[in-house]
């Protein structure tokens, strides 16, 4: 801690980052306090120069930050929270603050592949398991239990193996993201994080 480098009003700016997507949510600012605070709780706390006090994201909203991991730059002047963001991250309703395209910016054709869109589904599924709303395909598997969301697992694995068999990729790309939502609602289900497939993943290829 004594790395950190505070401003002359001993602050120092805090980036937020979902840990699970890697999207980049808000920008905060934080003091010695509010910084003791976040890892003592595991919330998120940052301070507010407007209103001159400590606040815990979410206090108001509901929409909590779960700190996993703190970072801090190569000059020690800012830091990074990974969090877990519960519901959104922007007081607009947005899932981050940083949903403004700035004009005369770059425009492109098409929208880029999102490499993070596995992290945002998880993210997204263990709000559906916690709050189990009505009428969602989701709330319908985790409150039939593990044996129901296997045994569409298998059923999800047939199709794909009938779909690998045909001429049609893009059949084939249907059936492997059916697979691929219902692997997600398990580790979801079991409360394995998909950074530890990565990770598994990563020692095999090492």
């Amino acid at each position: 801690m004594s790395q950190l480098k505070f401003d002359q009003r001993g602050q120092i700016p805090v980036v937020v980052q979902d840990w699970h997507s890697r999207e980049v949510l808000m920008q905060a600012w934080a003091n010695q306090e509010a910084i003791d605070r976040s890892l003592e709780t595991g919330r998120a706390c940052y301070y507010s120069r407007s209103r001159d006090q400590l606040w815990e994201k979410g206090e108001t909203s509901g929409n909590f930050q779960t700190i996993r991991e703190v970072r801090y730059d190569c000059d020690a002047d800012c830091l990074l929270y990974m969090v877990e963001q519960q519901g959104n991250a922007c007081h607009t309703g947005e899932r981050s603050c940083f949903h403004n395209i700035l004009p005369g910016s770059p425009v492109i054709e098409e929208e880029p592949i999102r490499q993070n869109i596995l992290g945002e589904l998880y993210q997204l599924l263990l709000e559906r398991k916690r709050q189990l709303p009505e009428g969602s395909y989701s709330t319908k598997l985790f409150k039939g239990g593990i044996d129901r969301i296997l045994k569409k697992i298998g059923e999800e694995a047939g199709e794909v193996i009938v779909a690998g068999k045909n001429p049609d990729p893009g059949e084939v790309v249907y059936e492997v993201a059916d697979l691929c939502f219902h692997t997600l609602l398990l580790l979801a289900q079991l409360d394995i994080q998909p950074g530890q497939v990565a990770e598994e993943l990563k020692r095999r290829k090492g």
